[in-house]
């Protein structure tokens, strides 16, 4: 695969995961996620630019700017992390702007999100669990994590990157030392904590589109120069 894009127009990357959490172990991996801006003149041809990529380093993956900002209009709760990550690798003046915007993508959406993504992965650990007996404990982990963020985000206006101050209660889970119906009362608690706290939450109703989309129109313009 040809990594040119990554390699000479990322703008933003970052580390995710465990280590961005504060949940990581001596056999965590290091989870880098970026954006590359694409030059305009490359969508002119009929084979357009990859819309995300792979590598080319371990466990990195990478989304073309455009699909970032579709993504994070929509509230995707992995795509929101990589903007609040601390973990700053590299960024360019480019990437500072799209920092510096990120609030623009948040709304209310992102309690349907954080909740959807953390109700999908909750049933398909309980299909596990009824069908074979077995609970992947690491999933649990990150499904408490997700709720935690989503409630937090609506909370306070962003989400809970960094969830250090849960990290041995996160790490018992994941280790299979909490009873499960102690891991369903948790669940329970988070889940109703992101309800409530929809009904009081300072987030617009729809993300700021326009402002989002005149940033994308002005990196486009002057990807002409480059």
């Amino acid at each position: 695969m040809d990594h040119t894009l990554v390699r000479d127009h990322t703008v933003l990357a970052v580390v995710v995961g465990s280590r961005a959490y504060g949940l990581a172990t001596e056999e965590s991996d290091t989870d880098r996620r970026g954006v590359y801006a694409a030059p305009a003149p490359l969508f002119w041809r009929f084979d357009k630019p990859p819309t995300h990529m792979d590598g080319p380093l371990p466990e990195q993956f990478s989304w073309e700017l455009e699909r970032f900002c579709q993504l994070a209009l929509s509230a995707n709760p992995t795509v929101l992390e990589c903007l609040w990550s601390s973990l700053v690798e590299s960024v360019t003046p480019v990437g500072e702007e799209l920092l510096a915007l990120r609030t623009a993508f948040l709304s209310r959406h992102a309690h349907r999100t954080f909740v959807r993504y953390a109700d999908s992965q909750f049933r398909k650990i309980e299909g596990d669990l009824r069908n074979r007996g077995e609970i992947n404990w690491k999933h649990v982990m990150h499904m408490l994590r997700l709720l935690a963020s989503g409630w937090h985000l609506l909370l306070r206006g962003e989400p809970l990157v960094d969830v250090g101050d849960m990290r041995e209660r996160l790490l018992a889970v994941r280790r299979g030392e909490t009873p499960w119906d102690e891991v369903v009362a948790w669940r329970a608690h988070l889940a109703e904590g992101v309800d409530k706290a929809l009904e009081s939450t300072l987030l617009p109703a729809e993300p700021d589109r326009d402002r989002v989309e005149e940033f994308l129109i002005s990196v486009r313009r002057r990807s002409l120069e480059w």
